[in-house]
């Protein structure tokens, strides 16, 4: 998980764009962060009052990589450079080209969620209040139930489970002073675990119990939590997952690893013909909902095949399970 070091404030009006309106308002902002080519941005709104603009009034905080150079989309407020340059009185914009032209704004800050003190120092680092978190951190763990060393299942919670927590009970303070939206990362593992995947599948179920205590418990002061389920996605946590379950066969007996062999070769040649998964991008337009529309939605179900999958949930139990057999290891 990442957290931009310095999400509080918003830029000034540009210049040229007279409060003569009353009432009327402008969109306002600042940009996060650069990496590379990737910027996170702040947005808000500016009403004018008496001939003078307010302070800049986000009512969520969106953070969006967009490609510098390459039809650069603030998402939120769905611009392009030409949209920008069309609307100069729009100060998010003049200010995101500022800086994207120049790189001047400050590094993200790393964030592990298994650290104490680096959520501290992150939540410092936010200020007294905020308008939406991410909560975004995950390691997959896949072998057979039977033979997942303890330290690696503690692992695979510690990191999924508690360290989601952790950062969220360190941020609800700001949360609440901004009224803000939780936006967990969650998976349509945690409404349909596969075989070999049970400590990431007892994870993300975790995540769902989450989300729907927080939709409750954080209602009375306006909040809003959703929770995003995407099947697989073409990101590093499952080519460090393969990685990791190979190491950790090579340490098991050859009696032990045996008697999972053929089933396992077989998951993984259907998970190979499948391919990577859909891309991050689309994931990102739900959590972007998830912050910024008027009504978010509870549950985001992503891509085709988070939708066969929640759908299969739906057959009988008995039948559910000779289906997904069939399909992933016979």
């Amino acid at each position: 998980m990442q957290v931009a070091p310095s999400i509080v404030g918003c830029a000034t009006p540009a210049e040229g764009c007279a409060c003569d309106d009353e009432g009327a308002t402008v969109d306002c902002g600042k940009v996060l962060s650069v990496v590379g080519t990737q910027v996170n941005c702040s947005i808000g709104k500016r009403v004018c009052r008496d001939g003078e603009w307010s302070a800049c009034k986000g009512d969520y905080v969106a953070q969006r990589s967009s490609t510098i150079g390459t039809g650069l989309r603030l998402a939120a407020l769905g611009m392009t450079p030409n949209g920008c340059a069309q609307n100069p009185c729009n100060p998010l914009c003049a200010e995101f080209l500022d800086t994207a032209s120049g790189l001047t704004a400050p590094p993200d800050q790393l964030l592990d969620v298994t650290d104490a003190g680096q959520i501290a120092g992150a939540a410092t680092a936010v200020g007294s209040e905020l308008h939406g978190i991410v909560d975004n951190a995950g390691i997959a763990i896949a072998a057979p139930l039977e033979l997942v060393p303890l330290e690696e299942l503690r692992r695979q919670l510690e990191v999924n489970v508690v360290g989601q927590v952790a950062v969220l009970q360190a941020f609800l303070p700001a949360l609440r002073a901004g009224r803000g939206r939780v936006v967990l990362m969650g998976s349509v593992g945690g409404r349909s675990a596969l075989p070999f995947l049970g400590p990431y599948a007892a994870s993300k179920h975790a995540l769902e119990a989450f989300a729907d205590v927080l939709r409750i418990e954080l209602a009375p002061w306006g909040m809003t939590v959703s929770i995003v389920e995407p099947a697989s996605v073409k990101t590093a946590i499952w080519t460090k997952g393969a990685e990791q379950a190979d190491a950790m066969r090579e340490g098991l007996a050859a009696d032990a690893a045996e008697l999972y062999a053929a089933r396992i070769a077989k998951f993984r040649e259907v998970a190979l013909k499948r391919g990577p998964g859909i891309d991050a991008d689309v994931v990102a337009r739900a959590v972007e909902h998830a912050l910024i529309a008027s009504r978010p939605k509870a549950r985001y179900l992503v891509g085709r095949d988070a939708h066969l999958r929640a759908w299969i949930e739906r057959l009988p139990t008995r039948l559910r399970d000779r289906v997904l057999a069939k399909a992933l290891t016979e």
